[in-house]
């Protein structure tokens, strides 16, 4: 029996673990300036990390509380 709670926080594991590797891929092939001006607009490149970031953080604690509820389940019916 699969619990839509963990299956979704599992993708959402994915979704993020996906947008992280894109952004470290965009920054990685960005252009660096030799001349000393600022070519680089990283801004974008690190609000995707931020977000993958929370992202990994929020589906995580769903699948803290899909534990803990499983627990709390079992613990009342045994």
């Amino acid at each position: 029996m699969e619990v839509p709670a963990v299956s979704s926080a599992l993708q959402g594991l994915s979704r993020a673990e996906n947008q992280l590797n894109q952004a470290a891929v965009d920054i990685a092939r960005a252009p660096v300036a030799s001349s000393g001006e600022d070519v680089v607009d990283l801004s974008a490149a690190m609000v995707a990390l931020l977000q993958s970031r929370n992202n990994f953080e929020a589906n995580v604690k769903l699948l803290k509380t899909a534990d803990e509820m499983d627990g709390t389940l079992l613990n009342i019916i045994g």
